[in-house]
């Protein structure tokens, strides 16, 4: 069965960032690693009504017509919910902020392997909240991660 991942955002739209630093040059060149893994049907990316609705107000038409061209190319979607927003107020509620806790919410009520981001503040309070079996990673050590 192939990974199953949930880009948050911020590593959506990484590609499009200024790559003059080494670090975001390299997670640029990880997330579309991923992204061709998943056009290569050797992972499964999800899409979420919080992805949606976050890129959804991305006002630069190149960062939002990839985003959206590629979240509609997803076979998998998690939809809004109870559950979802019940869980997203607890992340909250641990100093997560709230569009970062939906996504977050939306992974682990998917029961989706990895949770991807590259917001350092975000990884450093998200992973040591309970997310069941969804590991929250950086692009960075998911492709360590799956050896790539």
């Amino acid at each position: 069965m192939p990974i199953s991942l949930y880009l948050d955002c911020c590593a959506l739209q990484r590609p499009f960032d200024d790559r003059s630093q080494l670090r975001v040059a390299t997670e640029a060149e990880a997330v579309l690693k991923l992204i061709e893994l998943f056009e290569a049907g050797d992972l499964v990316l999800f899409s979420s009504g919080a992805l949606l609705f976050e890129v959804g107000r991305i006002t630069a038409s190149a960062r939002h017509d990839y985003c959206l061209d590629l979240l509609g190319r997803c076979s998998e979607f998690v939809e809004f919910s109870d559950a979802i927003r019940d869980q997203a107020n607890d992340y909250a509620q641990g100093g997560i902020k709230p569009m970062d806790a939906l996504h977050l919410a939306s992974a682990v009520t998917g029961k989706i392997t990895y949770f991807c981001s590259c917001d350092d503040r975000f990884l450093s309070r998200a992973k040591v909240l309970k997310t069941g079996l969804t590991q929250v990673v950086s692009v960075l050590e998911l492709v360590e991660k799956l050896k790539l």
